[in-house]
C-alpha cells in the first residue's frame, strides 16, 4: 500500500536563542535593572511575560532611600530619572530574592563606591541564585556612584572588574554608560579585567526638564538620566563602536521598544537586548511583542537565525 508522508503543518520557526558566556538565553530579551526588579514578584511576572532573562534592582552595601520626589518625569521621547539607587540594601536583597526558582535567568546587579566595596557585594549576592552579575560603573546622577565616582575611565573599569572575577566564577556583566567618552577603550578595559560581557548601557546624561511656571527644574535633584527611544540612536553607535574593540558579547540597552529596534542592535553587534522604559509604552507583555516582531521580519528576510545578523552592519 502507498502511504504518502503529509507535510508538516508546522512550520520552523527563526531561532531566537543565543548566549552569554554560560548564560543561555531562549530569546534575547532581558529586562534592565532598575524597572520592575525591587521584588520576587514583579520579577516573576516578567519571566512569565516572556523576557530571556531578569535583571533585578541593583543592590547597594546598605539599604538607601535615594532622592526625594519626584525622581521621574517624562520628556520628549522618553524620561528622565534621579532614582539615586533607592534599594534596600544587600542584607534585604538576600532575603528577597534566595527562593529564586524560576526557569528564567536572574541576574544580580551590585553597585558600589570602591573596589573593595564591589568586591564585598559580588561575593555577598552569590547567596542568591542568580546565573550572572552585573557590576554598574555607569550611573550620572548619584554622588559617590559610576561616573560621579570616577568609576567610567579605563583604569578604573579594569581595576573593578579585576577584583570582582577574583570573587566569582559567574560571568560578569560590566554596565557602562553611552556618556562614557573613549566607550570603545572602556569596554576594552573591561574585557581586560575579565568581564565576560559588556551591558551597553545605562541612562545618559544627566540632562533636566525646567517647569516654567515655576522657573525651576522638576526632578527634585535638579538633573537626571535619560532613558527611552530618544537615546536609541546614541546606544545603537555605542554598541557598533564597542563591537569593534571586545571580542565579548554586548547587551544593547536604552531605547529598545520594538523587535526592528533589537534587530538594528544586533547588526550594531548586540548579542541580546536589555528592555527597559519599553514596558512603558507597551507594557510587560512587549517581550513577547518584541519577539514576535523579530520572528516576522526574519521570516520575510529568510533569516533562520538571529545569531547570522550579529555585527551584519560592519564592513566584511
Amino acid at each position: 500500500m502507498n502511504i504518502r508522508k503529509k507535510k508538516s503543518k508546522h512550520k520552523k520557526l527563526p531561532n531566537l536563542s543565543t548566549r552569554i558566556h554560560s548564560l543561555i538565553l531562549p530569546n534575547p530579551t532581558i529586562l534592565a535593572s532598575g524597572i520592575l526588579g525591587l521584588d520576587s514578584a514583579s520579577l516573576q511576572k516578567v519571566a512569565r511575560a516572556g523576557a530571556g532573562a531578569v535583571t533585578m534592582k541593583s543592590l547597594t552595601k546598605d539599604p538607601r532611600k535615594g532622592h526625594n520626589n519626584p525622581i521621574l518625569v517624562e520628556v520628549e521621547g522618553g524620561f528622565l530619572n534621579a532614582v539615586g539607587y533607592a534599594n534596600k540594601g544587600m542584607e534585604k536583597g538576600i532575603e528577597e530574592f534566595q527562593e529564586w526558582d524560576n526557569a528564567v535567568p536572574l541576574i544580580g546587579s551590585i553597585v558600589g563606591t570602591d573596589m573593595d566595596e564591589f568586591m564585598l557585594l559580588a561575593e555577598k549576592i552569590q547567596k542568591i541564585p542568580i546565573k550572572a552579575i552585573e557590576i554598574v560603573l555607569s550611573c550620572p546622577h548619584t554622588p559617590g556612584y559610576g561616573l560621579l565616582a570616577g568609576q567610567g575611565t579605563p583604569e578604573a573599569t579594569e581595576n573593578i572588574t579585576k577584583k570582582v572575577r577574583k570573587k566569582t566564577k559567574l560571568p560578569v556583566i560590566v554596565k557602562l554608560s553611552p556618556s562614557i567618552e573613549r566607550i570603545g577603550d572602556v569596554a576594552k578595559a573591561a574585557e581586560a579585567g575579565g568581564a565576560d560581557a559588556i551591558n551597553m548601557g545605562n541612562t545618559l546624561g544627566p540632562g533636566m526638564k525646567i517647569d516654567i511656571e515655576r522657573a525651576s527644574p522638576i526632578l527634585h535633584f535638579k538633573v537626571g538620566g535619560m532613558s527611552g527611544s530618544a537615546i536609541k540612536p546614541i546606544m545603537i553607535r555605542a554598541v557598533y563602536d564597542i563591537y569593534k574593540t571586545v571580542k565579548i558579547p554586548i547587551i544593547a540597552t536604552g531605547g529598545i521598544l520594538t523587535g526592528y529596534d533589537a534587530i538594528e542592535a544586533v547588526m550594531a553587534g548586540a548579542t541580546a537586548v536589555g528592555v527597559g522604559t519599553g514596558i512603558y509604552y507597551r507594557g510587560v507583555t512587549i517581550f513577547k511583542k518584541i519577539q514576535q516582531e523579530m520572528v516576522e521580519w526574519m521570516e520575510s528576510h529568510n533569516v533562520s537565525d538571529i545569531n547570522t545578523l550579529r555585527g551584519k552592519a560592519h564592513p566584511v
